[in-house]
């Protein structure tokens, strides 16, 4: 398998300026499911669009552990902040024979801040083939 460099675990002292790389080496089909979403969505240009902005609603972000996990995998926990209420997630990266992000899986926790995160990415994409994955409503 490939190393394109997301495959290393980074010490704690830079998780403060920790990047995640395996975002600009994703795989033509790669998969997204979560959550805080209903199905799963496919492809390079969906998966970029919809964690980019998911990143942007954060009033901060804070790495606990970055690294390998198995063979293909990378694990990344950390917390964050969506309008002042607390949120953690825990996102697995399963990479494909080339080293790319094949199949990304976010698991948010509580509850509370998953609906309103869910809630606020739908209703930004309202309307779009993305926006039907979350929860426009609240709901």
């Amino acid at each position: 398998m490939t190393n394109l460099g997301w495959r290393s675990a980074i010490p704690p002292d830079r998780l403060a300026d920790y990047y995640p790389a395996w975002l600009d080496s994703l795989a033509d089909d790669v998969t997204l499911e979560g959550s805080a979403m209903n199905g799963v969505v496919q492809g390079v240009g969906a998966v970029r669009t919809l964690l980019v902005y998911i990143r942007s609603l954060y009033d901060h972000q804070e790495f606990n552990f970055v690294g390998p996990y198995g063979e293909n995998g990378f694990l990344e926990d950390y917390t964050a902040g969506v309008r002042g209420e607390p949120i953690a997630n825990v996102t697995l990266v399963t990479s494909n024979a080339a080293g790319q992000a094949q199949h990304i899986v976010g698991n948010y926790r509580p509850r509370s801040t998953l609906l309103l995160l869910s809630h606020l990415v739908g209703k930004h994409f309202v309307g779009t083939p993305y926006g039907e994955h979350f929860a426009p409503n609240g709901d």
